[in-house]
């Protein structure tokens, strides 16, 4: 018999209890957080939408009404290329009340010319140097000591922005007096420029924008993006703005919610942003990205996991849904596929290919399904769907690896202090500190 043949027979030969044995992995956790739990949330998401409708008018007209002054903030080194272009988007955007500020981390391109050309012109509003690079975060802060503005917007100098964004991410803080901070909607804009960046572009578009919603829905979203977020000037001020470290998008999200306040996203709030296009660069990216969670969640922040004066059962649920489905049931996959080594040695093929099988439904699913919540797409659904397959090597092999070597390098030996995207004075600093 074929193998194809002897395929259609163990799969005809499957019943309830046997695949469950088998795939219990993908049905008790993949399938039920990111399919069956995140269909509830989006419809949850637009039922709340339809039914807050005249709540959501009340708080554009409120805005309009206010036009308060909105301080966005730029920091960041030898962007230079990217700052004309990020000042005439922002020119082009429906709500101008805005002052601009632009802050250099120690560039050794053209940044400061092109900076102090721009603000002899006054196209932005101030311009601050660092001579020496201290960070995204000491650039950050910088920048913020200066801001007028009742609202805080940060952003990346290389993304760019839809013309309604900033308006879109401000105006949830007329929603809610309880919203803190805003994350606003990342995607692709390199997406067709290579392999990885269209596998990206499907991650953010299958699994990250939906999550966020999702996430935001259930009131767990746990990370504002750093190329386009938008926060309460005062709340900023509670805070102390950013804190030093890779990662420092989630932490500042943490430091607001245990200040008591509401975290939200933002999904019409449309950033742009070109994402690595090698696997080798994505995988820098990811591993500085992953080791966050063991410096923040499981170190700086642990007291959210434990009952004390502010505990909070909201926070404890972010914090422990990221840390089952992102930390756990990554250690747990690797326990899973022993499991199917020892016990299944002569159907491992079959597995596979069943696995394959039921991630491939499932992203395709998604896509088509979810599709239906979206309100904004950098590119249309069909372009994704020659990749679906290869997203299950991409999530369950390449991004699980990285995640791995992440978790492991930052629980033995606290890699993140040694990160080159953080200059190393400030990483000392931050390690006496516990930051």
């Amino acid at each position: 018999m074929s193998t194809i043949g002897e395929f259609i027979s163990y799969i005809q030969a499957l019943g309830p209890a046997k695949f469950l044995r088998v795939f219990w992995f993908f049905v008790i956790f993949e399938f039920f957080r990111y399919f069956l739990l995140d269909l509830v949330g989006l419809i949850l998401h637009r039922v709340s939408l339809w039914v807050n409708r005249k709540k959501w008018k009340r708080a554009s007209e409120q805005l309009k009404k206010e036009n308060p002054l909105v301080s966005i903030i730029v920091p960041g080194k030898n962007e230079g290329k990217h700052i004309f272009k990020l000042v005439k988007s922002l020119s082009e955007q429906t709500y101008q009340n805005y002052e601009l500020i632009i802050i250099d981390d120690g560039s050794d391109d053209n940044t400061p010319i092109i900076c102090k050309s721009l603000l002899k012109n006054g196209l932005i509003d101030q311009f601050y140097r660092n001579d020496v690079r201290g960070g995204k975060a000491s650039a950050a802060n910088l920048g913020l000591r200066f801001t007028k503005g009742k609202f805080i917007i940060h952003l990346d100098a290389d993304c760019s922005y839809d013309n309604d964004a900033v308006e879109k991410i401000i105006l949830p803080f007329y929603y809610d007096k309880d919203i803190g901070g805003v994350g606003g909607n990342v995607m692709v804009r390199n997406y067709k420029e290579s392999l990885v960046t269209t596998l990206q572009a499907v991650e953010y578009f299958n699994s990250v924008g939906i999550g966020r919603i999702v996430t935001s829905q259930f009131g767990i979203y746990r990370i504002i993006s750093g190329a386009f977020g938008a926060f309460r000037a005062d709340v900023m001020d509670k805070i102390q703005g950013w804190d030093i470290g890779p990662g420092l998008d989630g932490d500042i999200t943490v430091k607001i919610r245990k200040s008591g306040y509401k975290i939200h996203f933002a999904p019409e709030a449309v950033c742009l942003t070109s994402v690595p296009n090698t696997f080798k660069k994505l995988a820098k990216q990811r591993y500085r990205w992953d080791k966050s969670l063991i410096r923040f969640r499981l170190r700086k922040h642990k007291d959210v996991l434990f009952p004390n004066q502010g505990f909070s059962l909201i926070n404890f649920i972010s914090f422990f849904e990221n840390i089952l489905y992102n930390l756990i049931l990554n250690f747990k996959w690797y326990f899973y596929a022993i499991d199917l080594v020892i016990n299944f040695p002569d159907l491992l093929v079959h597995i596979m290919l069943t696995n394959l099988f039921l991630y491939t439904t499932m992203g395709y699913i998604k896509l088509i399904l979810f599709g239906w919540f979206r309100t904004r797409s950098n590119a249309p659904n069909y372009y994704f769907l020659p990749y679906i397959p290869l997203m299950v090597i991409y999530f369950g092999y390449f991004l699980r690896f990285v995640r791995t070597r992440a978790y492991f390098m930052e629980l033995f030996f606290k890699a993140s202090y040694n990160d080159p995207w953080n200059p190393l004075k400030t990483s000392v600093h931050a390690k006496e500190k516990g930051l």
